[in-house]
């Protein structure tokens, strides 16, 4: 059993360590609070070939395995979560539901542009009624001569709505199967498809940089070839999409982690009380070596998981694990971070203020804490 990183996955790690110091950092704070989306570092994550980190070169990738991609989230999430968001859902929602089911046409004409960082992508999964039920779609297309005719709402959806956005994949019923039951496919929806339009920004808690918008869909019309993979299988296409979406989260959650772990470490050796510095004090020692315990814990699952999917291995449950655990450490990880930066950790001129407000998301998108429990139950054949 080995644990060293490879030289490349090292060089990565390394390189978006520097990255995420030298370019994220200083801007997310402003970002932040201006609710801006940050054009100018997604150009230059794509001149550095992160935005097509884990997909062939053949494609415009850069040939990445999986393991650099979760060592490249979770250094940009140290720095920031939006800016880490915007990439994981680029590359794992975005991107490979074209790398797993697309036409070889397909990926010609989607997958290179979007590796290449030169467009963003997104994947409208969730509805206002269809959320942890996602089979629950209303989202509906109808085949009409030779075009499915697209009627319904998506909601919560990453990196729909920017400047350099062509367009997004959707799930919608698309009739019905042998058993009566709704038949779910997934349709490639372009930005200038005549009646898909997107809302305004969503006024978020966290994540306040990141494109997040509702999608409507009236009478949308797109061609009968813009189906993704196999008519019909839809829901089994976005479960395997999910599957290496929670190492992506799970990745970012453990980053953030690191973030306020850096910032409270860093803190309690400047900040002075009873004549010490309060790293003096076991209280505070206590945090940060519980707080130091639990991320290299999460870093180990999610490598392990990452591992697995460039195995070749069943790799569901480690995600789903990892993606629960980490998720939860964070929130731990986080609030103690601000409970050692006492009433400064409640300005937003620090980051954990901000690291707080992006907590919260990681328990929530990707499947919730709840969810997770239920599909870790499943796959341990309960």
């Amino acid at each position: 059993m080995n644990f060293d990183l490879n030289d490349e996955q090292k060089a990565i790690q390394a390189l978006c360590r520097d990255f995420a110091r030298e370019v994220v950092a200083p801007a997310a704070e402003e970002l932040d609070r201006e609710a801006r989306f940050p054009y100018e570092i997604v150009t230059k994550m794509a001149e550095l070939g992160l935005m097509g980190l884990p997909f062939p070169e053949a494609y415009g990738g850069a040939g990445a395995d999986t393991v650099s991609y979760a060592l490249a989230v979770m250094e940009l999430a140290r720095a920031d979560a939006s800016v880490a968001i915007t990439l994981a859902a680029h590359v794992s929602l975005g991107s490979s539901p074209f790398y797993l089911f697309g036409t070889e046409e397909q990926k010609q004409q989607y997958l290179v542009p979007l590796a290449r960082g030169e467009k963003l992508w997104g994947f409208g999964l969730t509805e206002p009624n269809a959320g942890s039920d996602a089979g629950a779609t209303q989202t509906r297309a109808e085949l009409r001569d030779g075009r499915w005719i697209v009627n319904g709402t998506k909601a919560f959806i990453t990196n729909s709505g920017t400047d350099i956005t062509a367009g997004t994949t959707i799930t919608a019923v698309t009739g019905k199967d042998e058993r009566g039951r709704s038949e779910i496919s997934n349709l490639i929806v372009p930005q200038d498809t005549p009646g898909f339009s997107r809302s305004k920004t969503y006024r978020k808690m966290g994540w306040r940089a990141s494109d997040t918008r509702e999608l409507s869909f009236a009478d949308a019309s797109i061609p009968q070839e813009n189906l993704l993979g196999t008519r019909g299988q839809g829901l089994k296409q976005f479960l395997k999409i999910l599957d290496g979406g929670r190492i992506s989260v799970a990745a970012l959650s453990v980053g953030l982690a690191m973030g306020a772990f850096d910032e409270a470490f860093k803190y309690a050796q400047e900040r002075r009380q009873f004549g010490q510095a309060i790293s003096k004090f076991q209280a505070i020692q206590f945090k940060l070596a519980d707080m130091k315990m639990e991320i290299e814990h999460a870093q180990l699952m999610i490598l392990k998981a990452a591992w697995e999917k460039d195995e070749g291995r069943d790799f569901a449950l480690s995600a789903s694990l990892a993606k629960l655990y980490s998720g939860e450490l964070s929130r731990r990880v986080v609030n103690e971070a601000v409970q050692i930066h006492g009433g400064y950790g409640f300005m937003d001129e620090y980051p954990v203020s901000r690291m707080y407000r992006d907590q919260k998301i990681n328990e929530i998108g990707e499947g919730t804490n709840e969810v997770q429990r239920l599909v870790i139950a499943r796959l341990m054949g309960l």
